[in-house]
């Protein structure tokens, strides 16, 4: 068995190899959005706002290591050397055989899928630095525990150190301060040396530790906690009017096997002359149960990964991958990505040919929680329409409500820069300079403090600045975003070619006959010799036939348009008595593409 003595060490490494791998090819763009929804500032104010409850260097240091998301691989590799550590001080903490070392990779499993199971929590978590928060936190827990082993083996040298530990690292590290305390009453009754009179003693004090030290903290020290929650800060809140237990799974799987170890530290030495046969056998099977646990609950969607690329895109301003993302879909997409797809189309001039081309449809999120579109693209598509208030209304409530993200800064100062409140933007340009990947974004918009000239010149923001509408009022959204939006455009008057052309798709999109016509004639009159777009033709073409309200004889349609109708009125007349399910699948081979398509067979779209 000599041989095999550093097999399990190297399993390790490569088992956390490979997650760093999956990590970084699977999940780079949700890394990357991560790192948007996070802001760690080098500044003694930030740290005092962090320690304003017990966790406090779990959430400063996570947030500080999770700037490094915005190159993944480089985040990732702060994380797998984490990692390393932690099986390290396993191994030392447990007194784990190195041939056995491979049980460390249970809690590391848990560890990787209590973030790669989070899916569109990451818009909604509100525990800061979640990302490494839980490493973090296990490192400090087993690092006491070893630290403690190391000690004479004197009960009040134990007590005494029990003690100081709790009233130390309850403060920084919270839930994980106190899972510390528990592991060392577990582990004394596996130490020699030791009467059990004294065992009993350090218990006790280990346990009145427990209870004491969190409430004296809570009176005397952090005043915002609330007191349902001082035994488990340092954990995640998984709330969102309802309790989401089965999040909380991997954390209660890694607990249980800190909790076992600890209690079986010791017995594990029985197994170090076990036969190699089946020694192979039982590292094999470690290795697969672990391997198919994490495969099988790593959260997969595709719509939820597409639409990150399309927000990355977005960011970047590159219209033409969030169409190839569009281009690809592999199922039905979310109104989320219709609305990016849209969006890239009307910024590239497209939308009136193209609109339909695309797949269409309104899946619901792969998500057991309530979500809405203000949290996932809300922001960027308010902005990008000119309705800047309302961006800057849900960057300040998310604010408030998530904290304060690089994200919602970055779209403060866009507003702020539009709306020329200039002192505004340079308080969060201040705050951007202070990050480490996004000071040189800051750096580059204060060329535009105080020159409207050049920001209606901006290749980003003179489109934004067409968006304006005049009327610009905040009222209530009710947190639906596209339903919102397209009512408000859709009855716009306005001599902007570019808002005149939002406001005539909006109303297609309505489906609005009579504020069709007024917008239909509006973007005629601006563009007299101008192709009309395909899908605003076929939509003259159908209202004109269904109301003949408006004389639509002499009016130059493409000969597609008036066929593609027609042909779409016969099969109607065949497939007559079919249900509109039913008829779905026949008619879009053929006529999906059409806005005939759109008016009479998509309906009643779940908007969020």
């Amino acid at each position: 068995m000599k041989a095999t003595r550093w097999l399990a060490p190297v399993l390790v490494v490569l088992a956390i190899m490979a997650a760093g791998f999956g990590l970084v090819h699977f999940e780079s763009e949700y890394l990357w959005k991560a790192q948007e929804l996070n802001l760690f500032l080098p500044t003694a104010l930030f740290l005092k706002q962090q320690m304003v409850a017990s966790g406090w260097l779990l959430t400063w240091l996570g947030t500080w290591l999770t700037e490094f998301f915005y190159h993944p691989v480089v985040g990732v590799a702060w994380l797998c050397g984490l990692w390393l550590v932690l099986a390290a001080l396993m191994v030392k903490a447990f007194r784990i055989p190195l041939r056995w070392a491979t049980l460390t990779l249970i809690p590391l499993a848990m560890v990787l899928l209590s973030d790669v199971t989070l899916g569109y929590w990451v818009y909604y978590m509100k525990l800061r630095g979640y990302f490494f928060a839980f490493t973090l936190g296990l490192i400090v827990a087993t690092g006491a525990l070893w630290l403690y082993r190391l000690l004479p083996a004197r009960w009040w040298l134990s007590s005494l150190f029990v003690v100081v530990s709790t009233a130390v690292l309850y403060p920084l590290v919270g839930f994980y301060g106190l899972l510390a305390t528990l592991l060392m009453a577990i582990v004394t009754w596996r130490e020699g040396g030791l009467s059990t009179l004294k065992r009993l003693i350090i218990n006790l004090i280990s346990l009145l530790c427990i209870i004491i030290v969190p409430l004296v903290c809570y009176r005397y020290v952090f005043h915002q906690t609330n007191i349902v929650n001082i035994y488990l800060t340092g954990l995640p809140l998984f709330r969102i009017v309802d309790q989401y237990p089965a999040y909380y799974v991997p954390y209660g799987v890694a607990v249980l096997w800190l909790i076992g170890s600890a209690a079986l530290t010791g017995t594990k030495e029985r197994f170090e002359h076990v036969k190699a046969a089946l020694y192979f056998l039982a590292q094999a099977a470690l290795l697969a149960g672990i391997g198919y646990a994490v495969v099988h609950f790593w959260y997969r969607d595709d719509n939820f990964h597409r639409e990150l690329r399309m927000q990355q895109c977005l960011e970047q301003e590159d219209w033409e991958g969030i169409l190839a993302e569009a281009r690809t879909l592999s199922d039905e997409p979310t109104r989320a990505i219709v609305m990016m797809k849209n969006l890239a189309l009307f910024r590239l001039g497209r939308q009136g040919d193209e609109m339909y081309h695309y797949r269409t449809g309104a899946k619901a999120s792969a998500t057991t929680i309530p979500l809405h579109m203000t949290q996932i693209v809300g922001r960027s598509i308010y902005y990008n329409y000119g309705q800047v208030n309302f961006c800057y209304r849900w960057c300040l409530e998310d604010g408030v409500e998530f904290g304060w993200r690089t994200e919602y800064l970055k779209y403060l100062t866009r507003c702020a820069l539009v709306n020329g409140e200039y002192a505004v933007a340079r308080k969060y340009l201040g705050l951007l300079k202070k990050t480490r990947y996004h000071r040189q974004w800051a750096a580059d918009q204060e060329r535009f403090l105080g020159d409207e000239k050049a920001l209606r010149e901006d290749k980003s923001y003179g489109p934004v600045f067409h968006m304006l509408i005049p009327e610009d009022q905040l009222q209530s959204d009710n947190a639906l975003v596209e339903h919102f939006l397209m009512n408000k455009l859709a009855f716009v008057r306005t001599d902007d070619p570019l808002l005149q052309e939002a406001a005539l798709l909006a109303a297609i999109w309505t489906k609005d006959i009579q504020n069709f016509w007024p917008q239909f004639f509006q973007y005629a009159s601006l563009h007299p010799t101008a192709h009309i777009p395909k899908h605003y033709q076929e939509a003259a073409y159908l209202y004109g036939n269904l109301e003949h309200g408006v004389d639509i004889s002499h009016m130059p349609f493409d000969k597609d348009v008036v066929d593609n109708f027609q042909q779409f009125m016969q099969l109607a007349q065949q497939c007559a008595g079919m249900s509109e399910e039913q008829m779905r699948p026949v008619f879009y081979p053929r006529f999906g593409k059409t806005f005939y398509y759109e008016y009479f067979l998509v309906r009643n779209q779940k908007l969020y």
